[in-house]
C-alpha cells in the first residue's frame, strides 16, 4: 500500500483553527451601525476643530455641534447599542404616572459565547468612552485660554 494514504493532512499547532476563529470573532456584522457610531461623534469634533477656520458664525458652529450630537445620542441609543452590544433602553409610565427606566442587556447565547463581535463591541466602547474624554480635554483648554464662548460648546 502506498504510504501517504495513511496520512491525514494536519496543521501544525492548530494555527489554521485559530485564524478561523479569530476570523469570526472580529468580523464586524454590522458595518454602517460601526460608521454611523463613529461618525456623528468623530464629526462633531473635526466641526468643533475646523469652525473657526470654515465660518465666523459662532451660532452656526454650535447648532451644527448640537445637531450631531444628537444624532449621535439617537443613533446609539436605538441602533447601535441594540446591533452592535444588545443593550435596550426605554422610559415607562406606571398607571400611577411616576417614570420608570427599563434597561436590557443582550443575553448570553446557549454556548456559553456572545452573539457579538469583538471588534463591534470594541468599537462601540472605545468610542463611547475616548470622544467624551476628548471634550473634557476641549473643555479645558478652552477654560484656561479663555474662551468662554467655546467653552459653552465643548461642554454641552
Amino acid at each position: 500500500q502506498d504510504s501517504s494514504d495513511d496520512i491525514e493532512d494536519v496543521s501544525l499547532f492548530d494555527a489554521d483553527d485559530d485564524v478561523s476563529r479569530r476570523s469570526k470573532k472580529s468580523k464586524i456584522r454590522h458595518p454602517v451601525a460601526s460608521f454611523f457610531h463613529l461618525f456623528f461623534r468623530v464629526s462633531a469634533i473635526v466641526v468643533y476643530l475646523l469652525c473657526e477656520l470654515l465660518t465666523s458664525s459662532f451660532i452656526a458652529c454650535m447648532v451644527t455641534i448640537i445637531l450631531l450630537l444628537s444624532c449621535d445620542f439617537w443613533a446609539v441609543k436605538n441602533v447601535t447599542g441594540r446591533l452592535m452590544v444588545g443593550l435596550r433602553w426605554w422610559n415607562q409610565v406606571d398607571d400611577d404616572g411616576r417614570s420608570h427606566w427599563v434597561f436590557e442587556a443582550r443575553k448570553v447565547s446557549a454556548q456559553g459565547g456572545k452573539t457579538s463581535s469583538e471588534a463591534e463591541s470594541r468599537i462601540f466602547w472605545l468610542g463611547l468612552i475616548t470622544c467624551p474624554m476628548i471634550w473634557v480635554i476641549f473643555a479645558f483648554s478652552a477654560l484656561f485660554s479663555f474662551k468662554v464662548k467655546w467653552l459653552v460648546s465643548a461642554v454641552l
